[in-house]
């Protein structure tokens, strides 16, 4: 009567909580709806994701019960689907006009600065033509504004990957110094479309929780590391350098440091470092006081990068900079001759397609999370949703058609150029198709206005951009430092230190590798608890909980288990579990003598556990059966019917016996007394 009337209780106190619940989740919703009121397009997008089958209450009318349950024709299923699969279907259709002028200023802006980044990205980082930098940012954000779904995501290349492609570049052309040219777009293709496939099955896959493989710890101390790399190589054009390094031929990044501190006092060009370091200054100067006065709006609508290029070229044109040994852009021009478009497997690429795998990998998950963490900020502050899986297509998709154009760089979202895109008012996806206009534009017709661009100013606006990725590293420092986070601080300081003594691919590789068994050493202690039982409340409470000291059972050991059973988590559960009864769950050594008598009977709590593997269901058999050899009594209490129909089939209930499946862990205790009494049959073992 007491357990039946505990049970109550504990379903009344349930069904409170899940009203509350509901209650405090109907107020956020009803303050969401006051601060801002959902779009059609979102609740059209909600809808989707619930379930193609059933309409939901119109944002506008008075919702009734019944409107959930109405069911939608098959015509209405096909289309809801559809507009899930292929996102412009849904915004493209609801666009209005005046959302055009918003989204045009927001496309120049981006534009202004993806185009000088796009060239000095393929150009410094990639060792690529500009063609080769200015057609991935045009192409993948129109089938992006197809196929994705965050309004403001910009897709470009980017200053890590670039970096990673140069990487692979240089390997390729020490094996084959031959043809560099087509060398590199071979090298260049064939990447691009491994990544950009790569991305699209995981995606179609559904696989688009990758992202949370990688700790946020790994990916600071990779854009530590990048940002690092980056700088000291682009010290060597700033200083112009650029001819001697050629001759010296420094690698690694302490090679290419210490080559600086080497030659760089004695034999940098005058003319090139004050440009360098001038447009820097200009650019750092303009970009904090962007940040500080924020209440002249307008600094905002400044495209600074775009202008000091603008400058500078006409000052290296007017006053001949490129006679004075300053390095110009020089002539680039589109290759007509050949078919502009090309299949990306053929026989020159081919030959580079294993060898590129690794770091078509790598691109893919370093792009996709700086895309998912851009999209997922987006998203967030501008109150809409956004599915991981059909970004994923969706950038799978561009870097394919991107990958037929040769030579074409892979592209993936941006941080601060969405966060621009964002600020500067864009609306829908229509921006990023206008950024790609603009870009084709610049790319067909106004290429031959940079012949004269120094190339110091493009290192100099990779500089700037890579300062940026420092500027959160102290904080996540002190605060993994004050948090005692010293596996996080290890998987950073790993991934940093590889990266700079060897490469950036190494260090990744060797930072995932870390985080993976970092994970699995977790995932593989399930969590165990021992229950008291607290006579005043009739309840069984894990000991570190209760406030009060429960009442003791000589003999008996009564744990819960809070993790479903899986074959990572049980392998060690019997070694777990002998802890538990001869120390408790006080710390202790192995070494220590036992501070308890191991337990004649055992009592498992398995309320928490839904889930039962086959492995685990095995491995928790021969835990049992152990058990049972020692003499030791065995009952489960709270087991659900999924998991009692895997003990069923691995054999478990059987060796137990009926009698030993108890619906609370009070059950579990009478039928122990009713057992020592003999009253209870099917349990010779006891």
């Amino acid at each position: 009567m007491a357990s039946t009337a505990n049970s109550r209780k504990n379903v009344a106190r349930r069904n409170l909580s899940s009203s509350s619940s509901s209650s405090h989740s109907s107020s956020r919703r009803a303050g969401r709806s006051e601060r801002q009121p959902l779009l059609a397009h979102d609740h059209q997008h909600l809808q989707d994701l619930e379930g193609a089958n059933y309409t939901s209450p119109s944002p506008n009318s008075k919702p009734h019960p019944g409107d959930a349950l109405k069911p939608k024709s098959t015509k209405d299923v096909l289309w809801a689907k559809t507009k899930y699969y292929v996102p412009v279907l849904r915004w493209l259709p609801s666009y209005k006009l005046s959302y055009l002028p918003s989204d045009a200023l927001a496309a120049l802006s981006v534009a202004s600065i993806s185009i000088p980044q796009s060239i000095s990205f393929a150009t410094t980082l990639a060792r690529s033509s500009p063609i080769e930098g200015l057609f991935p940012t045009a192409i993948p954000a129109i089938i992006y504004a197809f196929l994705g779904t965050s309004r403001h995501l910009n897709v470009a290349p980017g200053a890590p990957l670039s970096l990673l492609m140069g990487q692979a570049i240089t390997g390729a052309l020490r094996d084959n110094p031959d043809n560099p040219s087509a060398t590199i777009s071979a090298v260049v293709t064939i990447t691009t479309f491994q990544a950009g496939l790569i991305s699209f099955l995981v995606g179609l896959f559904r696989l688009g929780f990758i992202d949370v493989i990688l700790s946020r710890a790994l990916m600071r101390g990779f854009m530590t590391a990048i940002a690092i790399v980056i700088m000291v190589e682009q010290l060597v054009p700033m200083l112009g350098l650029s001819k001697l390094s050629d001759q010296e031929g420094p690698q690694s990044t302490v090679e290419i440091f210490l080559f600086v501190v080497k030659y760089g006092p004695k034999n940098f060009h005058g003319l090139t470092a004050v440009v360098s370091f001038g447009a820097f200054a200009i650019l750092f100067l303009t970009r904090q006081a962007k940040h500080r006065l924020t209440r002249f709006s307008f600094l905002a609508h400044i495209p600074e990068v775009l202008l000091v290029v603008i400058l500078a070229t006409v000052l290296s044109w007017k006053l001949k900079w490129n006679d004075k040994g300053l390095g110009i852009l020089g002539s680039v021009q589109i290759d007509y001759s050949n078919s502009l478009f090309r299949f990306p497997i053929n026989r020159s690429t081919s030959r580079h397609f294993q060898r590129t795998t690794s770091t078509a990998v790598l691109i893919t998950i370093l792009g996709y999370l700086d895309s998912i963490v851009a999209a997922k900020q987006a998203a967030t502050r501008y109150q809409y949703s956004i599915s991981a899986n059909r970004e994923l297509v969706a950038l799978g998709a561009g870097n394919i058609v991107s990958s037929f154009i040769p030579g074409s760089l892979p592209a993936y979202g941006s941080l601060t150029r969405t966060k621009l895109n964002g600020d500067v008012g864009a609306k829908t996806q229509m921006s990023s198709i206008i950024i790609a206009v603009v870009v084709l534009l610049v790319t067909f017709f106004a290429l031959p206005w940079l012949f004269y661009l120094p190339k110091a100013i493009l290192a100099s606006v990779i500089f700037l951009v890579v300062l940026g990725l420092l500027s959160e590293t102290p904080a996540d420092i002190r605060y993994y430092w004050k948090m005692r986070a010293w596996a996080d601080l290890a998987v950073m300081s790993i991934t940093f230190i590889v990266a700079i003594v060897w490469n950036v691919e190494a260090g990744v590789i060797s930072s995932m590798m870390l985080s993976l068994l970092i994970i699995v050493h977790r995932s593989s202690k399930p969590r165990l608890a021992i229950l008291g039982h607290i006579p005043s409340r009739g309840e069984w409470k894990p000991l570190e909980e209760s406030q009060i000291s429960p009442e003791a059972f000589p003999g008996i050991l009564a744990v819960q288990v809070k993790d479903d059973l899986n074959f990572t988590n049980t392998a060690d559960i019997k070694e777990r579990l002998t802890r538990l009864e001869l120390f408790g769950e006080d710390a202790s050594h192995p070494g220590e003598d036992p501070t308890r008598k191991r337990a004649a009977i055992l009592i498992f709590d398995l309320e928490e556990v839904g889930n039962c593997d086959a492995s685990a269901a095995q491995t928790f058999y021969e835990l049992l059966d152990s058990y049972k050899t020692r003499g030791t009594k065995v009952f489960i209490a709270h087991l659900q019917a999924r998991v009692r129909s895997v003990f069923e089939r691995a054999g478990t209930v059987e060796l137990l016996g009926d009698a030993a499946i108890c619906d609370t862990i009070d059950d579990a205790m009478k039928r122990i007394e009713e057992a020592e009494a003999g009253a209870i049959d099917g349990m010779e073992y006891l």
